[in-house]
């Protein structure tokens, strides 16, 4: 095993779509950096395959909607550099009982961020989305700026980005050892780097890296079946009938959120899944009794069944997704506490694709001693009590 005598200015643990957009501001900034992998790209073993995600500014937390601004200009300026379309404009439709808290919470965010949102009754939802069943009660709120993100295009454009300005990216490298200190050494299966900081953004296998370090943050992995539903009549839900994504706040049967992007991913199918799921060791997430536990499936099937009745409700197709929540399912951007020059990016909690942007920003910021762009009191390991510190 060669030992590399480079001193680089960054290496990034972990190639999704967090680690990736560090590495692109790092290289942006003419920084020295390698990207680690340690499975083979691409890959469907982490939380950013896949081809779509929802983008939105509705959000109750004010700090989540103000860093989407940004968020959306460095889609827009990734989109232009890639020469592909990554996003689609297509609308979110908040759907929730008239009197829901965090309806009205989301609602009350938009109107003091001054983001443009539409208020439907119940009638106005029945004109403009005849294929949406409502119960009594139900209202929406329309986000007009949400719409799809090209998952699986951005981070190939991403990865392409990073090489082009002159980054490293090598997969098929599974980190071994961090040994802390100033240089950081970091040792993998193919190699030996030294680097001024480390940013690590690995996702389920987080905890791994950071036990031999002294601390081990509150992660809670979740398996996430993705499920498609055929439609009755193509299209009938999709983009050409201008069908919107749709985000669905504690309706019956679901006590966790239930989402949906127009189909087309899939020619007939529409994706509709469910905001939880099952704990899951990341290593045996591909074992067939991983998928006994499909009682989310069912409470899915219930909601297609009352909500969109142009769906078949039983899903046509299953695919597999890790989660990494925190506690409050806010996200992890720190510095280690004993090592400063190693920064974490963790529990992006299912919703962490779309600020990926401004995250990957953040961290890059953290790894070169820059002020944050953020405040990031809501994002401190601190805020979890008996971490850190204590085990250190």
């Amino acid at each position: 095993m060669a030992a590399q005598k480079d001193l680089y200015d960054a290496i990034v643990i972990g190639a999704g779509i967090q680690g990736c957009f560090t590495a692109y501001h790092l290289a942006k900034h003419r920084k020295r950096v390698i990207l680690l992998e340690q499975f083979f790209l691409p890959h469907s073993r982490g939380s950013s395959h896949g081809q779509s995600r929802i983008i939105r500014r509705a959000y109750p937390e004010d700090f989540y909607t103000q860093m989407m601004d940004e968020c959306y200009q460095i889609w827009a300026q990734l989109e232009h550099e890639a020469g592909t379309q990554l996003h689609r404009q297509t609308g979110l439709l908040l759907l929730g009982m008239k009197e829901n808290s965090e309806l009205k919470t989301i609602q009350a965010t938009l109107s003091r961020q001054g983001v443009e949102h539409q208020c439907l009754s119940a009638e106005e939802l029945k004109q403009r989305f005849p294929n949406v069943l409502l119960a009594r009660g139900e209202v929406g709120v329309l986000d007009k700026s949400g719409g799809v993100l090209y998952a699986d295009k951005a981070l190939r454009a991403l990865q392409d980005a990073i090489r082009h300005l002159g980054g490293l990216l090598c997969d098929g490298e599974k980190v071994m050892e961090i040994k802390p200190g100033f240089p950081v050494t970091v040792k993998s299966t193919a190699g030996i780097y030294q680097a001024k900081s480390l940013v690590i953004t690995a996702g389920p296998w987080t905890n791994q890296l950071l036990r031999p370090l002294g601390i081990e943050l509150p992660l809670q992995t979740l398996r996430i079946n993705v499920c498609y539903w055929r439609e009755k009549v193509p299209g009938s839900y999709g983009v050409s009938q201008a069908f919107p994504c749709f985000l669905g706040l504690g309706l019956s049967p679901a006590p966790h959120h239930i989402y949906g992007l127009p189909s087309g991913e899939y020619p007939g199918l529409m994706k509709v899944c469910y905001h939880h799921g099952n704990n899951v060791d990341p290593e045996e997430r591909d074992c067939p009794e991983a998928f006994s536990d499909i009682q989310d499936v069912q409470i899915l099937g219930r909601f297609v069944r009352d909500h969109l009745p142009d769906l078949e409700p039983t899903p046509a197709l299953l695919e597999p997704c890790l989660y990494t929540n925190t506690p409050d399912e806010h996200f992890i951007l720190d510095r280690h506490p004993k090592y400063d020059n190693v920064v974490i990016g963790a529990g992006f909690s299912g919703h962490g694709f779309k600020l990926s942007p401004v995250v990957g920003k953040i961290l890059y910021e953290l790894s070169m001693k820059l002020t944050p762009s953020y405040d990031l009191t809501p994002f401190r390991m601190s805020r979890f009590p008996g971490l850190g510190k204590a085990h250190l």
